[in-house]
Formats: structure tokens, sequence, C-alpha cells
């Protein structure tokens, strides 16, 4: 898993471009004219990638499910029978805490899910396994956290994924057996429409909820033309994302 992760991170952007650098610096004797097209390239790729007014554009091509509005919560339950939380990673041993905790993300997965559970009456099933390969997992941070900070009592926990993919088929196997076939998914905009493919694939009804759209005029100066280090990580989030569409619907037909 680390190697797999590893070699992802070195392949896209913004990895993909570091390398090109370091490729252009090797080559700038041998064959300066390919090195200084390797650089322009890499100057260029990781320049695009910094301008949040780019992070918006290309969002736009992803995220294309739109929010769930405030006005439907109270009947969902006549729509789904459950609402799914997906799981964000964990920050490790947070010195605030002396715990681990949910993610910034997770967070607001965990506020929006727990809004939605006070006004419909729905349960929640959190899913997301171990992170770094050790416990506790991911569901059991997030239902911690969304009793103590939400007061939303969590029903059921899938504590083994890894994926997106494992997010869908191990909660099936919690939910479907119950005879739950309906369900409300939570997870970023930009995350939907891969989530809901696997959600659907693994037999299930969705019903979207998608939070943190980055498709959306956040008010940048300069129109977002300036370069941001934040643009960089939600680029590479974007870029990800792309490439694990694709990659689900080669793998998992």
């Amino acid at each position: 898993m680390p190697f797999r992760y590893f070699i992802k991170n070195l392949l896209l952007p913004p990895g993909i471009f570091l390398l090109l650098l370091v490729l252009a610096w090797w080559l700038r004797n041998a064959r300066p004219r390919l090195a200084r097209s390797l650089f322009v390239i890499a100057l260029v790729g990781l320049w695009a990638m910094s301008l949040p007014i780019v992070v918006e554009w290309a969002a736009k091509g992803i995220e294309r499910i739109p929010p769930l509005p405030q006005s439907q919560w109270a009947t969902l339950a006549q729509h789904a029978d459950a609402i799914v939380v997906l799981g964000s990673g964990r920050e490790r041993n947070d010195p605030s805490w002396n715990a681990d905790i949910p993610t910034g993300v997770a967070l607001e997965r965990m506020r929006y899910a727990a809004r939605m559970a006070k006004a419909s009456g729905l349960p929640i099933l959190v899913t997301g396994g171990l992170h770094y390969g050790e416990p506790p997992s991911e569901a059991a941070i997030m239902a911690e956290s969304l009793q103590n900070d939400f007061g939303v009592t969590v029903r059921w926990q899938e504590g083994e994924s890894r994926t997106t993919w494992e997010n869908a088929t191990l909660t099936a196997a919690v939910l479907q057996p119950l005879g739950i076939k309906r369900v409300v998914v939570v997870t970023q905009a930009w995350h939907m429409p891969r989530s809901v493919w696997s959600f659907e694939k693994a037999g299930f009804t969705v019903v979207p909820a998608p939070v943190g759209f980055l498709s959306v005029d956040n008010a940048r100066p300069f129109g977002g033309w300036t370069p941001e280090a934040r643009a960089v990580g939600q680029s590479g989030q974007l870029l990800n994302e792309a490439a694990g569409m694709v990659g689900y619907r080669l793998f998992y037909r």
C-alpha cells in the first residue's frame, strides 16, 4: 500500500512536474533543448496548479452533482433509509486533544450529516478503515466526534475500508442484509461522482449530499489569478479524482 501511494504521488501532479524539473537538470548538458522544454512544461504546470481560478474551472468539470436543498432534509426518510458518511483520513495524535481526530474535510462531512440526521430522523453509518495502518479506524474516530461534538449517535460503523470502492461494498455488507438499499451519501462535491458510481454498483439507490464545493467563486484576490499554496493541494485532489474515476470504470465494471 505505501509503495502504491508513492508511485501515484510521483506520477500525478505536482509530483510529475517535480520529476520533470529533475530530469531537465540532469539533461541540461547532454540534451539542452529537451531540458529547456521539460523545464517549461514543469514550470507552466506548477504555475497553473497554483491558481485558484484553474481550480474553479477544473472543479466545474467534476462537481456535476448539485447540492441537496435544505428544504428536502425533513422529508429525506421518504427517499432513503440511512445516511452514509465517507471518511477522509485522520490527524494522528493531535496535541490539543492528545488523541487522533477527524480531518477538517471529515468534519465538514460530519457536520452536514448531523444536520440532516436531526432534520430527517435517519440513522447514520460512518465508513472508513485504518489510516497509517493503526487503530482506531476512521469510522470509530468519526463516530466519537459525531456523538461528542454534534450530539448524534452513530448506529453503524464500517471500519475496514481503504478506498471509495471498499466504502461502498463493505457498507453494502453491513446495510443490505438489514434490507437497507436506499442511502444518502455524504462526501465532498469533487468526490461525489465516483462515490455515487461505486455505491450504485454495490446495489444502492443513492441520494447524493455533496459538500465542500470548489467550483464556486471563493472571492480570491485578483479574480483567482495569483498563485496560492492552497490551490496546489486542491488541484492535486481534482487530478487524483479524475484519475480515480477513469481507473474505477476500467477495473470495477
